[in-house]
């Protein structure tokens, strides 16, 4: 498999000429989108490898290319937890997704039209392999970490099981090493919502005419399950909202609460960024994933490994991905040798903590860091 030259732009690309093969089916030149900060040192041993959740881009932070504000801001950057004036920082768009890298809602060289349900069934170890590609062509030998939280967290794992001799470090956030039933049947339900949308048409939608309806409640239900009740509590309780004050044509079920408010405003602006196959894909990897498919149980898998150390961060208010699957993780770590800490937070915000609760989050990743 040979690969074209990098793109200098604000995303970079790795165009990857011939077959990609996957777990189950293959691509044919696909394109995998990253981001940099910082400089790859002489010998090449302070490389960083970030992959992402379900829904970000590559754009973590800020650059001079583009200086826009990236989904982890606070963590990356100089003088920032993840120092870039230390660590070369490599941030790649999941394969899948549309921020870039080749996903259903990509045109498919084989036909001129968009994947669509032609694309082939995802995997997180898909995602692992096209992050080794993008590693690869910067010549890099050995990673200094693998960082990933949530869906990004099970992707860095399947990264260290398939190129055990690429990494020494594995940080591990809000994430474990398979879903739990409650999590499946969460997302399924998402998926169905998508589905169920009339504009879906089995995946064959205009991109100008999407299903936004069943994207609309299929972010809804994601973002009950991402924070946590006692956080909307404090933060909404049983406020009222205005926003359908003096409209006296508002449905007898409209929106009263700020919580539905807030639960409409976020759900719209997904609905208007995020295509609904790639969403769909990139769901269902999550639930296929499961660490023991490499070795046939958890330790038998982790003893593949060479990791020297590794950092598992939970939160207690997390029930998507609860405490005691990042125990299980970290456990299993340790089991094999892997020189493991856990750290299990008190952060109010659920799953979303490492997005926002940077109180907490700063000080444990840089630890880890120094």
């Amino acid at each position: 498999m040979d690969t074209a030259n990098r793109m200098t732009d604000a995303r970079k690309k790795l165009q990857i000429e011939g077959n990609f093969p996957m777990q189950r089916g293959s691509l044919q030149d696909p394109v995998i989108a990253y981001e940099t900060w910082g400089s790859l040192n002489s010998t090449k041993n302070n490389a960083v490898l970030l992959f992402t959740g379900l829904s970000p881009s590559a754009h973590a932070a800020s650059s001079t290319i583009d200086p826009s504000t990236g989904w982890w801001e606070d963590v990356i950057g100089p003088d920032k937890p993840i120092d870039t004036n230390e660590y070369f920082v490599i941030c790649v768009n999941s394969l899948g997704s549309c921020f870039g890298s080749t996903g259903p809602a990509s045109v498919n060289p084989s036909t001129g039209t968009r994947y669509g349900l032609d694309f082939p069934v995802l995997c997180l170890e898909d995602i692992a392999q096209a992050g080794q590609l993008v590693v690869k062509d910067f010549s890099i030998k050995k990673l200094h970490s693998v960082v990933g939280a949530s869906m990004g967290g099970m992707t860095a794992l399947a990264f260290c099981l398939m190129y055990p001799d690429l990494t020494k470090n594995l940080l591990s956030i809000s994430s474990a090493a398979r879903s739990l039933p409650f999590s499946i049947a969460l997302r399924s339900l998402q998926r169905e919502m998508v589905r169920s949308d009339s504009a879906w048409k089995f995946g064959d939608y205009n991109p100008n005419n999407p299903p936004a309806e069943g994207m609309r409640l299929a972010r809804k239900l994601g973002m009950i399950s991402y924070r946590s009740a006692e956080e909307w509590t404090i933060r909404f309780g049983r406020e009222r909202t205005t926003d359908t004050e003096g409209d006296e044509h508002a449905s007898p079920f409209g929106i009263d609460f700020e919580i539905e408010s807030y639960l409409q405003a976020h759900a719209l602006k997904f609905t208007g960024t995020f295509d609904a196959n790639c969403y769909l894909y990139l769901s269902r990897a999550m639930d296929l994933f499961d660490a023991a498919d490499h070795g046939g149980s958890l330790q038998s898998a982790f003893a593949r490994t060479k990791l020297s150390r590794a950092l598992v961060i939970g939160v207690r208010t997390d029930f998507l991905f609860p405490p005691i699957q990042q125990e299980e993780l970290a456990n299993a770590l340790k089991e094999c040798g892997v020189d493991t800490e856990f750290q299990l937070l008190e952060s109010l915000q659920g799953h979303d903590s490492f997005l926002v609760d940077m109180d907490r989050f700063r000080p444990a990743i840089s630890k880890f860091f120094l």
